[in-house]
């Protein structure tokens, strides 16, 4: 006999998890699946392991320019074992968390590969046993993973993927990094900032090229000057992996091709979701180049499945994720949730310094036909960033002119991935100029930059 819920959700990362605690709480009989590690690949191999090593490689950073605090530090060193260490268990930690909130909200946990066999039902296989579990709705919150490039497969020895960089046996000297989007960036800082020779190849004109154009360029001279050697508008055509390194032939936008060694390659080059061999094709899913098609709700043209996460496409985001989670639970629940509106889901690179934005770019604001005000106000203008040793960075708002709208929301510097929620609930609330630029906002804090930003737009810029 198959156990039998209200809903059965197939992956447990930040989509599945929060679904199912959501689900739990509106009083449905809810299942979930996993088949590696509760909390899926942000929690477990993303998102927060990612945070701890770049918080190391911030303080290690701090550490090596004491001196412009007024502090001295002598032999400063590190163990790149401990550091490993320290990020697996933040992700232990917050894995048991997980199974906690699971048992808390009575959450039945499936250790195991689900597969879709019939609407309604799912096999649960774990080594020789197999289980069946019936649902009226399952959700399908499966993720997704690194790209490989087609002529160089990650072996986790010269060439990584972000699994690999994440636990590294050995600090690279000479990296290369393919890819220039949130992950590339990130992990090129960490590197950079740990003392490896970092350079990064991108296809595209511009690194971070979802990012407003000022940030891109901003961000390209940053890293330069921390220096991380930048080629845009190049592709690498060929790796050769080695016993102790590894030839990269790159070829730059003037056409030619150079041949460079490297003592290890990350791979950023984009994900592939995770829809094969889970029965979507047997059930007639559609899909849309290996994303499964869904509405703002999140369900697929199948009655009873749903799709939530990276798996359905971009913005492939943790926080896009678990809102899409706690859509799909209410509405299966029989409540009118809103819809998803992608426009206000923000996204945040955390480097050195740090990228957020939400909303239009400029062009993007531009070639959709708006008339616009655009104010922008500099970091060395803040009192607060000035006094953190942090003056590197701007803030930048989009208005449509005719109405005052925020279309967009962009932050290079430090601390803006903590700053730009202001901006989020700006827009969820719909929120004019007018009421931004009569909010007081607290002295001296990097969030006054905010409310300089918008005084900008419309020439009341107070220090600058």
């Amino acid at each position: 006999m198959a156990e039998t819920y209200d809903l059965i959700i197939l992956g447990s990362g930040p989509g599945g998890y929060v679904a199912a605690i959501r689900a739990s709480q509106l009083g449905l009989t809810t299942a979930i699946v996993e088949r590696e590690r509760l909390g899926g690949i942000c929690l477990n191999w993303g998102c927060i392991p990612t945070k701890a090593l770049l918080r190391t490689s911030e303080i290690y950073h701090y550490m090596q320019h004491a001196d412009a605090y007024g502090l001295s530090a002598s032999n400063v060193g590190f163990d790149l074992g401990k550091i490993v260490d320290r990020s697996r268990k933040v992700a232990g930690q917050l894995n048991a968390g997980v199974k906690g909130l699971m048992k808390k909200n009575k959450v039945a946990v499936h250790e195991g590969v689900g597969t879709l066999i019939a609407p309604g039902k799912l096999s649960v296989k774990q080594g020789d046993k197999t289980v069946e579990l019936e649902a009226k709705n399952i959700i399908v919150a499966t993720g997704a993973r690194a790209r490989d490039l087609p002529f160089a497969k990650a072996d986790g020895k010269r060439v990584w993927t972000y699994r690999h960089a994440m636990v590294p046996t050995e600090m690279p000297t000479k990296l290369l990094v393919i890819g220039s989007g949130a992950i590339g960036v990130e992990f090129a800082s960490f590197y950079n900032d740990m003392g490896a020779d970092v350079t990064i190849v991108e296809m595209l004109p511009r690194i971070l090229p979802v990012e407003d154009e000022e940030v891109s360029a901003f961000m390209d001279k940053a890293l330069t000057k921390q220096g991380i050697k930048i080629l845009t508008g190049a592709g690498v055509e060929k790796i050769e992996p080695g016993a102790a390194n590894v030839k990269a032939s790159i070829k730059g936008k003037d056409g030619k091709v150079e041949t460079t060694e490297f003592s290890h390659v990350i791979v950023a080059i984009g994900i592939v979701p995770n829809t094969e061999n889970i029965g979507l094709e047997a059930l007639g899913v559609a899909t849309d180049r290996g994303h499964i098609k869904t509405n703002g709700y999140g369900q697929t043209n199948v009655p009873g499945i749903w799709a939530i996460g990276d798996v359905t496409g971009a913005p492939w985001l943790a926080h896009k994720a678990s809102h899409e989670g706690v859509i799909a639970a209410e509405k299966i629940a029989g409540g009118s949730p809103h819809q998803m509106d992608k426009g206000n889901i923000p996204g945040c690179t955390y480097s050195r310094p740090q990228v957020a934005s939400v909303g239009m770019t400029e062009a993007k604001a531009k070639e959709a036909g708006y008339e616009l005000k655009v104010g922008k106000f500099p970091f060395i203008g803040n009192g607060k960033a000035i006094a953190l040793g942090e003056a590197e960075g701007f803030v930048k708002t989009v208005f449509d002119a005719k109405t005052g709208e925020l279309l967009g929301a962009h932050m290079v510097g430090a601390e803006v991935t903590e700053l730009i929620q202001g901006y989020v609930v700006a827009r969820q609330l719909e929120t004019t100029e007018a009421e931004l630029m009569e909010t007081v906002f607290a002295h001296p804090t990097l969030s006054e930059m905010m409310h300089e930003s918008v005084l900008g737009a419309y020439g009341r810029a107070i220090h600058i």
